[in-house]
C-alpha cells in the first residue's frame, strides 16, 4: 500500500512538473510575442477616435480594443494602461436607447455593445460622445447610455488626448 501512495504521489509530481513546464513555454510565447513593439515601453495610452455604425463591426471591433488592454503583454507594463474611446458619426446612433430603424437582429447587437461598454466603463476605459455628431444625426442626448461621457465636439476630445500624450487609434 504503501509503495501504491509513493507511485501515485510520484505520478503527480510529474504531472504537476510537466505542467508547470509547458505553462512557462506558453507564457514565454506570449510575452516574446510583442517583444519589438513594446520594447522599452513602460505603460500604452491611447485614444480609440471611432465613427463606424454598423452593430454586428461595432462588436467584433470592439471585442479587438477591449483586448487591447486586457492582453497581458500590456496589462503587464509597469503601468496601467490608460484608454479612452471618443464617439463621433454614425456610431453614436448605437449609443442611444431609441432604436428606430434597427431590426431585432441590429437591436441585439446593439444590446450586446452597450453591455461591453459598460464592462469598460467599469474597468476604467474613459468613453466620451461627440454631441456635435449626435445632433447632426438627430440624436437626443438624453437617450445616450449614461456611462459615456457628453462632450461639444469629439475631435477637441480627440486633440486633447493626443496632446497628452495618448496614441489615436482610429476605426473609421
Amino acid at each position: 500500500m504503501r509503495q501504491f501512495n509513493r507511485n501515485l504521489s510520484l505520478k503527480y509530481l510529474v504531472i504537476l512538473v510537466m505542467s508547470l513546464l509547458l505553462l512557462l513555454q506558453v507564457s514565454s510565447a506570449v510575452a516574446g510575442e510583442y517583444d519589438n513593439a513594446l520594447k522599452d515601453v513602460k505603460g500604452v495610452n491611447v485614444v480609440f477616435n471611432v465613427s463606424s455604425g454598423s452593430p454586428a463591426f461595432a462588436n467584433i471591433v470592439f471585442w479587438a480594443v477591449r483586448n487591447t488592454y486586457q492582453d497581458e503583454a500590456v496589462s503587464t507594463l509597469t503601468e496601467k494602461p490608460q484608454v479612452a474611446i471618443v464617439f463621433h458619426g454614425p456610431i453614436v446612433k448605437l449609443l442611444s436607447s431609441e432604436r428606430t430603424g434597427f431590426d431585432e437582429k441590429d437591436n441585439a447587437e446593439i444590446e450586446k455593445f452597450q453591455d461591453t461598454l459598460r464592462q469598460m466603463k467599469k474597468e476604467g476605459v474613459k468613453l466620451e460622445v461627440c454631441l456635435y455628431a449626435a445632433k447632426v444625426l438627430g440624436v437626443d442626448p438624453a437617450t445616450l447610455i449614461p456611462e459615456i461621457d457628453q462632450v461639444g465636439n469629439g475631435f477637441i476630445s480627440v486633440a486633447g488626448y493626443q496632446a497628452q500624450g495618448y496614441t489615436v487609434v482610429t476605426i473609421p
